[in-house]
């Protein structure tokens, strides 16, 4: 009869851990697997990633391409047919987007495309749109407000 008491695990499948460095016996004893002398063997070593002895590291030595914009602005897209989907009257701003799935939470600015259609009139307020997205919106009775990425809100909560 099998019960939980019986069950082993399979041959091979549990191994005993490595001890090292406790006496010539475990086979593991005196340097302690690692080796007889240099940097490695010592205690404490932490040698960092990409570190090659002294030697002038690869990434150092290849040749650098290119140019990173470090004022690159970050949009998170959706398209006008994703606004079927927000049933909020009022006006559809970044946080409600967000709050429905449509911009993820890691993008602080927001773009609509023109891509599929849009069935009724919506309030937006977004950081850029394209000019087709605008012009279904603007067909369908609603309205586009282009918000400036680079005013701070300045309400204090009084």
């Amino acid at each position: 009869m099998v019960d939980l008491s019986s069950l082993r695990p399979f041959e091979g499948a549990v191994k005993n851990r490595k001890r090292v460095g406790r006496g010539p016996g475990s086979g593991h004893g005196k340097t302690a697997c690692k080796g007889q002398k240099g940097q490695k063997s010592r205690s404490g070593v932490s040698i960092p990633a990409g570190f090659q002895g002294g030697q002038m590291p690869i990434y150092r030595k290849l040749p650098k391409r290119g140019f990173k914009n470090p004022f690159k602005k970050h949009f998170g897209v959706f398209n006008v047919s994703d606004l079927n989907r927000i049933d909020t009257d009022g006006t559809i701003d970044i946080q409600v987007l967000r709050e429905k799935g449509l911009v993820s939470k890691r993008f602080n600015l927001a773009k609509v495309l023109g891509d599929g259609e849009i069935t009724r009139a919506v309030k937006l307020k977004v950081h850029a749109a394209s000019a087709s997205a605008v012009k279904k919106i603007e067909a369908a009775g609603g309205s586009v407000e282009i918000v400036s990425p680079y005013t701070r809100s300045t309400d204090t909560g009084e």
